[in-house]
């Protein structure tokens, strides 16, 4: 097959790597002919540009393709995307993120390319929107899902969230879970001693870690917020954050204001090669998002043998199991209005959220026997499901049967 990936950029992320993954199986294990179509990886997250020159994945970047809206850009993009496309002559156009997805669905679909597929790696609408901006990225995701064939969800949660949005029928979603090289996780604690001691923490030390950009709906605030509370108790508890965003100063100045400068570490950007030691070296990861997809961190974690601590958000149920593989705790959903929140209420639940997020956390700790346990259980039953080359036999079947129904 001719098969062109489209995604807005290539930085160091989830939606990033399963489409780098994607592109590099179609080559390898199919002889396919590949295209990733991307803008330019901007931003402090770091590049995967870089890999996929190495791997041999045929690469174009589009300068003008960025996250931001901006008109006259978008409008060069989409014309971009569309000569791109016109020269290739793929078979199928799959397409990634918010604005390669929705800009990248019109240019296939006006030049009938064969078989589009767009993955829904996480909503563009969230409840953290003002309601214009929710409605407007609704009415896009409904224009651009009536211009293409399939719909891929990392998670069944983002097709009921598509679905009662009122996005695309059901019988239009397929889900396949977003792969990753599972072996270098099962190996994690082959580097747990080295890891710790360049990281300062001896064998007494209980080390939670968040591997998440600093970001905005992140939730680095609430793990600060927790950690108060947990080292007050449990002070042989440490706290890692992995990653790096515009948050990073507005992040250490909480810490340094709550008195836990001795208590927190900040790798920065590290490479994904770096992911599966970083994991080794933890004891329990948490993951306090307030949207996402299906974060890749989860099922990293628990093929890593780690137990995981995660707020009820989007996909994180499906492997996020309380008494199994882990904590999921309640999100907080009831304020999906916040056009106009009762800020002493919110403050309120804030502050719940945070005191559960604590406890879990204390329970974790005091448990090494526990901590074993459910980390056993996430591996055992996540590691197949999640290998990448499931993923990208998944979606060339749907492939294969779309083009065979035309």
């Amino acid at each position: 097959m001719r098969i062109a990936h489209l995604i807005t950029r290539m930085i160091l992320g989830g939606a990033q790597e399963n489409t780098l993954l994607t592109c590099e199986d179609l080559i390898r294990d199919y002889g396919d002919d590949v295209l990733l179509v991307t803008g330019p990886p901007l931003g402090p997250e770091g590049s995967l540009l870089e890999r996929a020159h190495v791997s041999g994945v045929p690469v174009e970047v589009i300068p003008a393709l960025r996250r931001e809206i901006h008109p006259l850009r978008d409008m060069q993009s989409y014309y971009a995307l569309k000569r791109s496309i016109k020269k290739f002559k793929p078979d199928v156009v799959h397409t990634h993120s918010g604005k390669a997805g929705l800009l990248g669905r019109m240019a296939a679909h006006s030049l009938g390319v064969p078989a589009i597929v767009h993955t829904v790696h996480g909503a563009p609408f969230h409840e953290h929107q003002s309601r214009a901006a929710s409605a407007s990225f609704q009415a896009c995701e409904r224009y651009a899902a009536k211009r293409c064939d399939a719909l891929v969800s990392v998670a069944d949660a983002m097709t009921d969230l598509m679905v009662n949005a009122n996005i695309a029928p059901r019988e239009k979603f397929t889900t396949v879970y977003s792969g990753m090289e599972v072996e270098t996780f099962l190996a994690a604690n082959d580097h747990r001693a080295a890891t710790r001691g360049k990281l300062g923490y001896s064998d007494e030390h209980v080390v939670v870690g968040k591997i998440a950009r600093l970001f905005h709906l992140k939730g680095h605030a609430d793990v600060i917020a927790a950690a108060k509370r947990v080292v007050e108790r449990q002070p042989n508890v440490g706290f890692l954050f992995v990653g790096d965003g515009i948050l990073r100063d507005d992040l250490r100045q909480q810490i340094h204001r709550e008195g836990l400068d001795t208590y927190f570490q900040f790798t920065g950007l590290v490479p994904p090669s770096e992911i599966p030691a970083l994991l080794g070296a933890m004891d329990i990861v948490v993951h306090t998002s307030l949207r996402e997809g299906l974060a890749r961190v989860l099922p990293q974690a628990l093929i890593a043998g780690k137990p995981v601590i995660s707020y009820d958000v989007d996909g994180a149920r499906e492997v996020v199991i309380t008494g199994e593989t882990g904590v999921l705790l309640n999100h907080r959903e009831l304020f999906r209005d916040t056009s106009a929140p009762d800020t002493s209420i919110l403050v309120d639940f804030q502050s719940v959220m945070v005191e559960g997020l604590a406890a879990a956390i204390e329970q974790l700790a005091a448990d090494p026997l526990l901590r074993e346990r459910l980390g056993a259980t996430g591996r055992a039953r996540f590691t197949e499901q999640f290998r990448h080359e499931r993923m990208t036999a998944e979606l060339r079947s749907l492939y294969e049967r779309i083009l065979a129904e035309k």
